[in-house]
């Protein structure tokens, strides 16, 4: 499966560029997280998704790599959910600059196996289309709230 998008970032590169850096915000941005810890060079992610009848929580790995600050990186990973199966992927994130604000555009891939592939690809494509969607949805909305408080985007 592969899909790519954009999406334009109300904030300056750099700070779209410690926001997806950022535990903190990944864990809040990323539909069904439930944890997201520092591991060594990357991430242990804990997250509950839904897919059609399957329903699972994955535990696995993220890795941040192919870093060229402020501007790309790559996102890579794997998780187990139990008798649900697996997912493994990753997605090249380009971050560049768009008059005030920032276009984030990406391209990914990912498999799955265990009863999510009996699914068809046609609801696990469309369930990863939404879970993206998701994702940038809340991460437009902690850069509004955050501008709208007249807080830098970490800010607490």
């Amino acid at each position: 499966m592969k899909l790519s998008g954009e999406q334009r970032l109300e904030c300056s590169v750099e700070d779209a560029w410690a926001l997806v850096n950022d535990p903190e915000t990944l864990r809040a941005c990323i539909p069904g997280c439930e944890a997201l810890e520092r591991s060594g060079d990357g991430y242990t992610a804990s997250v509950v998704l839904k897919v059609g009848p399957v329903k699972a929580t994955f535990k696995g790995d993220v890795m941040l790599t192919d870093l060229v600050p402020p501007n790309a990186l790559r996102i890579s990973g794997k998780g187990a959910g139990g008798i649900a199966g697996f997912a493994e992927g990753g997605a090249d994130v380009r971050l560049a600059p768009d008059g005030d604000g920032t276009l984030l555009t990406y391209d990914s891939e990912a498999k799955v196996g265990g009863k999510l592939a009996q699914l068809g690809g046609r609801l696990i494509d469309s369930t990863a289309q939404k879970l993206a969607q998701q994702f940038f949805a809340n991460l437009d909305r902690r850069i509004r709230d955050r501008a709208a408080a007249g807080s830098p985007a970490l800010a607490g």
